[in-house]
């Protein structure tokens, strides 16, 4: 039988910050679809897709 989860711990659980942490500025990494559009060889463009992830370290790099 599974152990019941009480207030407490379930408001310690919603004030916690989801997510990986930085190792550099410990600011929770925040996942963001970064989409570049690149021209093909037929002259129509392509959209490239990533994941990134986002802290205030690199958010300037690549926001700028």
């Amino acid at each position: 039988m599974a152990k019941r989860t009480d207030f407490a711990e379930k408001a310690k659980k919603a004030t916690q910050e989801k997510g990986v942490k930085c190792p550099k500025c410990g600011a929770v990494k925040v996942p963001t679809l970064y989409v570049q559009s690149v021209r093909s060889a037929h002259g129509s463009y392509r959209f490239n897709r990533q994941r990134i992830h986002i802290c205030k370290c690199n958010e300037k790099q690549l926001f700028a």
